[in-house]
């Protein structure tokens, strides 16, 4: 049975992608931040795991608690929007932190931790977006969000050439403009769908696809 690793797994895409995996015969575990949360993804999961992406030591922490698992699939989906703006304007530090510790910083720790756990042919992707892409970018919406998600591409980017060397396909993703609490109810995806299309790209991802920005339809993204 294979193992899937997911952060961030208690809403919205991450819960249906625990859900997803679970019903499709995988050991899932997902992490949670709030205790209320602990039980419905139990109910779905084979391990809930706490795990505050904000808090000091959280990632090596949530290592402890894996102990020897071996990770076939691991998606880091925890994120969050921050101020939504039309035009550039200065974050104050504690958005700024907020965003840029959740949407970035969380990766920079994970990433290490559960790098061993990944065998060959092994798996690792991020849930970024299309509007971290700084070669299509055509509007200054999102300002501080769009900055995180490129800074999420440029970790992942790294991440793939040592986990690369040793056939882990690691590769980001861009899940579409999705129905959740950040896309909200005029969005162009259902959450099952998204996530359908999603399991779809990184089920046929190959070494071939280490270290690149795909989209939920499964082509290529420019960085």
């Amino acid at each position: 049975m294979s193992t899937c690793l997911i952060i961030g797994a208690s809403r919205g895409i991450g819960r249906e992608l625990a859900r997803q995996y679970a019903a499709d015969g995988w050991r899932v575990i997902g992490t949670y931040r709030g205790g209320a949360d602990a039980a419905p993804l139990a109910a779905l999961c084979a391990r809930a795991l706490a795990a505050d992406v904000l808090a000091e030591g959280w990632a090596a922490a949530l290592g402890r608690e894996l102990g020897d698992e071996v990770l076939d699939l691991v998606i880091i989906n925890a994120g969050i929007a921050g101020p939504i703006t039309s035009q550039p304007e200065a974050p104050g530090r504690d958005t700024f932190d907020a965003v840029m510790h959740t949407n970035v910083l969380a990766s920079m720790q994970l990433i290490p931790v559960i790098a061993d756990r990944l065998p060959a042919a092994g798996k690792l992707a991020v849930v970024s977006s299309r509007m971290g892409s700084i070669g299509t970018a055509s509007d200054a919406s999102w300002w501080l969000y769009r900055a995180s998600k490129a800074a999420l591409n440029s970790v992942l980017k790294s991440a793939s050439i040592t986990l690369g060397a040793r056939g882990v396909v690691c590769m980001a993703l861009h899940p579409g403009w999705v129905q959740t609490d950040m896309g909200g109810p005029d969005a162009q995806l259902r959450v099952p769908d998204a996530v359908s299309s999603l399991r779809r790209v990184i089920a046929a991802a190959n070494r071939s696809h280490n270290g690149r920005f795909l989209n939920y339809n499964g082509e290529q993204l420019e960085w």
